[in-house]
């Protein structure tokens, strides 16, 4: 008798459990998992943390709209630290672990570079927010942040038509971002006919520290008689010494003016702002923009962080923007299926932030303004410039003579990152 009682109690165990299971699997099933693969440690944890935090807004913003196609979305945060090769392994235990239905992610080029055969192996799709070199277009990716024609070109521009810019120095942390937009910046600067001999250029890597000696550099080489600015894509925490240190030296923004790439109003919060003010950033966003749609969205993240100082910047307007986007695609196709989402995701147009409509194009980049900012003393920017519309995302720059005649088209039946006009073939996924 006993031992029929321990059979039985054994059974009931092993069907609570079947059923534990069971549940937990419906339960999953009744939810959209979103990945965010950001760093929340090491050098990039100074810009990419606050893109987690507006990821996991935007998406319990959407679930309150009573998510999409009539799930919740459950975000699943894993932290790459900072460490490039880590990026393709998260990202790879977000597609095939957690078999979430689309990743928001990345900063730096590298770690972008890192996850790529993971995408298009597991055939994922990952939003990435951030500015970028160019000289790509994958099929698995979107890129909602600027490419070099929505930021490097035209703040180029805009320091040789209202500064009279005439020696340049180009700066940048030692990766592929900086490397190649600065090979786009000297091959178009030397098209506007300046010479080698008005050209500084100088890498340093992540994290760096001691600027004495490059700013030393920086100041003489800008001592010749001629307007001189230096163009920064130093990205990362290196941007608070090597600011503080242009403070130290005395360089103001009349003297040598600077145009970030990779400063927004998140890296400046921790700075003393007073000895950079005038001091330039070119983005597609600032929060400083006057829009209804803005206020909107700086309340949100200001109650959703419960910090009424907490500040926005363009890589959170870019993940906004990919998210509806993203939304929109999904409700459009009527399911997560990757390959029909991405079918249906070309042409989707949502609001941006400032103020118009930004839409997918069929090289998977987006249209977007282009704004140049001026640094004030309460570490926000005075929007000095911008372009009358918006601006497409050229995935292949006209300044490289490898690339200029190079195109990008994912719609059928070309389905193409990189179409060469001349020889009419397309040579599939290129990653530099």
């Amino acid at each position: 008798m006993v031992h029929l009682t321990k059979k039985a109690s054994m059974a009931a165990s092993v069907g609570l459990i079947a059923t534990t299971v069971l549940t937990s699997a419906v339960q999953a099933a009744e939810t959209i998992k979103v990945g965010i693969l950001h760093s929340l440690s090491g050098t990039m944890a100074i810009s990419e943390t606050t893109l987690k935090d507006v990821m996991l807004m935007l998406i319990e913003e959407q679930n309150k709209k009573g998510g999409v196609l009539g799930k919740q979305l459950e975000p699943v945060v894993v932290d790459p630290a900072s460490d490039w090769p880590l990026f393709a392994e998260k990202a790879r235990e977000l597609l095939a672990v957690h078999k979430v239905s689309a990743v928001f992610g990345n900063w730096t080029s590298v770690s972008r570079k890192s996850v790529l055969p993971v995408f298009e192996e597991l055939n994922g799709m990952l939003f990435y927010p951030v500015q970028y070199e160019g000289e790509e277009s994958q099929r698995n990716v979107f890129y909602t942040g600027a490419a070099p024609n929505q930021q490097a070109i035209p703040a180029v521009d805009y320091l040789i038509e209202n500064e009279e810019v005439e020696r340049w120095v180009l700066a940048g942390t030692d990766y592929v971002y900086p490397r190649t937009t600065n090979k786009i910046l000297e091959a178009y600067l030397k098209s506007k006919g300046v010479a080698d001999e008005d050209m500084m250029i100088n890498y340093t890597p992540f994290g760096h520290s001691d600027w004495q000696t490059i700013v030393a550099d920086i100041k003489t080489f800008g001592s010749s008689g001629k307007k001189t600015a230096v163009v920064s894509t130093i990205n990362g925490d290196a941007n608070v010494p090597f600011y503080k240190e242009l403070g130290n030296q005395g360089i103001s923004a009349q003297d040598i003016p600077v145009v970030a790439f990779s400063v927004g109003e998140e890296e400046l919060a921790g700075l003393d702002a007073s000895p950079l003010v005038g001091h330039l950033a070119a983005w597609n966003y600032f929060q400083s923009v006057e829009t209804e749609a803005n206020e909107e969205f700086i309340e949100a993240w200001q109650e959703f962080t419960g910090d009424d100082n907490r500040v926005t910047n363009d890589p959170m307007e870019a993940h906004y923007i990919g998210f509806n986007m993203w939304v929109k695609a999904v409700e459009k196709a009527g399911t997560t299926d990757v390959d029909s989402v991405i079918d249906s995701i070309v042409g989707v147009s949502v609001p941006n932030l400032s103020g118009g409509y930004s839409a997918m194009m069929p090289n998977h980049h987006i249209t977007k303004p282009v704004l140049i900012g001026e640094i004030q003393e309460d570490g926000q920017f005075d929007i000095v410039d911008e372009t009358d519309g918006l601006v497409a995302g050229d995935a292949w720059s006209d300044y490289l003579p490898e690339s200029a005649k190079l195109i990008a088209d994912w719609r059928a039946p070309m389905a193409c990152g990189n179409f060469n006009v001349e020889t009419k073939s397309c040579g599939g996924v290129v990653s530099n």
